[in-house]
């Protein structure tokens, strides 16, 4: 039998009420890389049907984080973010993902402003891979193709401010 979304959910909900810290969101990646390629959650949860840019497909009302879906048709890049003090996973169902960290080159004298960043590693998502982003780690994912993913939040990510950054020339 496969991962049904209730499934999972739950075992990420068990997972981060025993270690809600970076050890318990690695051990939610891993499972996550599982569910990626698992076709019961697949069909489930990526049929025809959805073709939404973000959907909350499960919010858990004790702890408070999400798992979306999220459909991109045709190319999609999205500017260097942090989460704030939010943190989130990252995985690829279909198509690739070529995804970007970086860091501070030009601090701006607010949070709430813009900063200069550099890209200090990229690397290429396919289905199955999943990664984790503490905490202030910026990132952001370019897509060259429709592609399919889903995206774990620590927090509803729609309640909370982003600030973009600007890279550096």
């Amino acid at each position: 039998m496969g991962y049904t979304l209730d499934k999972f959910a739950g075992e990420c909900h068990d997972i981060l009420t025993a270690d809600p810290g970076p050890d318990g969101r690695q051990k939610v990646t891993e499972l996550l890389r599982k569910v990626l390629v698992d076709d019961t959650f697949v069909a489930e949860n990526f049929g025809e049907d959805n073709t939404e840019k973000r959907r909350i497909m499960y919010e858990d009302p004790d702890l408070g984080f999400c798992i979306c879906s999220h459909v991109h048709a045709g190319a999609a890049e999205s500017p260097p973010h942090a989460h704030g003090d939010h943190w989130a996973i990252y995985g690829q169902v279909e198509g690739q993902t070529e995804m970007f960290e970086w860091e501070f080159v030009e601090p701006s004298s607010s949070p709430d402003e813009s900063n200069k960043v550099k890209a200090t590693t990229s690397y290429e998502m396919n289905p199955g891979d999943a990664f984790l982003y503490n905490e202030g780690v910026m990132h952001s994912p370019t897509r060259r193709k429709t592609t399919k993913l889903v995206r774990i939040e620590g927090k509803n990510l729609d309640t909370i401010k982003r600030v973009y950054h600007v890279r550096a020339e």
